[in-house]
Formats: structure tokens, C-alpha cells, sequence
């Protein structure tokens, strides 16, 4: 967790039973509202990276997104956005991964990376991980080395940093909400 990471949680706004019963939602809206606290999110990943040396940021469609272009420029490397399947025009690698109910893909382009290209792959949430599994494994089938993973919020009731973590990569989680929270 970050130095900022009670401040970050304390901000995000829990929306109960959406999109269905049962469900909590973490939405980060207000935090992507608040100057303050959009800053101190941003500088959080960029005071944890900032002497890794990383070519690239990987970041998840779409809230991935958010977060990730600007620690890209902060970082001063390139970004690269990893896309659900059919948004990408060029030539693409993709990657299928199991929902609760179905598959899904991400995508990426065929030349998004050079060999042992050092890569940060970022999503504003891990869940049951799946999204963030297929996209570190796009990376690698590209030539691409997966230095860690960062995400604002980490769920682990659920298990997807853990099998994030037995996937041989590192996990970074701004915050971290259980279930009950």
C-alpha cells in the first residue's frame, strides 16, 4: 500500500448492489474528481516506479487507462494500451480469459514491444485477476519482460492478486478493500 493508500481509499465511493444484488462496487470517480486526491493517486505510482527504469506502461481498457497515461509522461516512458478484442487497427496478439459467466479477450499490437522491453501492466482494480493475467501474458508472448503490476484497488477475497502472484509477478495495490468495507 502507498503512503497515500488510507487517503485514496477514503475517497472512493462504494455504490452497494451494483450492477447487481450482492455486489459491492469501488468506484473511483471521486477520486478522478478530487485534485487532491487524483494527484496523490498519480504520485503513487509514480514515487514507487520512478527508479525502475521501465520502457513502457501497459495499461488495461479503459479505467487502466486513466491512470496509466499519466504515469507514463511522469515516467517519461511510452505507454501502450492493451484493448478489449476489435478496438485495435494493426496487426494484433490476443490474449482470452474466463469471466464469471463466459470468455472474454484483450488485444495488443504486434509490435507494442521490443524484446526484454521492461513493462508496468496497469488497471484501476484486481478482481479475480483474469484481465491482468491475459494482458501480462500478451506482454511476454510479445518479447516484453512484466516488471510488476499496479492497480488502485486490490479485492483479494476474491484471489487475483494471489494468482497474479503464483503467475510469477508482482502485485502493488494503491489500497485494499474486503469484502465487508
Amino acid at each position: 500500500m502507498s503512503i497515500y493508500g488510507d487517503y485514496i481509499k477514503s475517497v472512493i465511493r462504494t455504490v452497494p448492489d451494483w450492477p447487481q444484488p450482492g455486489v459491492n462496487f469501488r468506484d473511483i470517480t471521486p477520486v478522478l474528481q478530487n485534485r487532491s486526491a487524483f494527484r496523490k493517486l498519480i504520485d503513487s505510482f509514480v514515487h514507487r516506479y520512478q527508479d525502475s527504469e521501465l520502457d513502457a506502461i501497459a495499461a488495461i481498457d479503459a479505467r487502466g487507462f486513466i491512470i496509466g497515461a499519466p504515469v507514463a509522461y511522469e515516467l517519461g516512458c511510452s505507454f501502450v494500451p492493451v484493448r478489449k478484442k476489435g478496438k485495435l487497427p494493426f496487426k494484433t496478439i490476443s490474449e482470452t480469459y474466463t469471466l464469471e459467466y463466459g470468455e472474454s479477450a484483450v488485444e495488443l499490437h504486434s509490435d507494442a514491444f521490443r524484446a526484454n522491453d521492461r513493462i508496468l501492466v496497469m488497471d484501476d482494480l484486481i478482481a479475480t485477476g483474469g484481465t491482468m493475467l491475459a494482458a501480462a501474458k500478451l506482454i511476454q508472448r510479445s518479447g516484453g519482460q512484466v516488471v510488476e503490476t499496479a492497480t488502485i484497488i486490490d479485492l483479494p477475497e476474491l484471489g487475483g492478486s494471489q494468482k497474479i502472484q503464483e503467475a510469477g509477478h508482482g502485485v502493488f495495490a494503491v489500497c485494499t478493500f474486503l469484502e465487508n468495507e
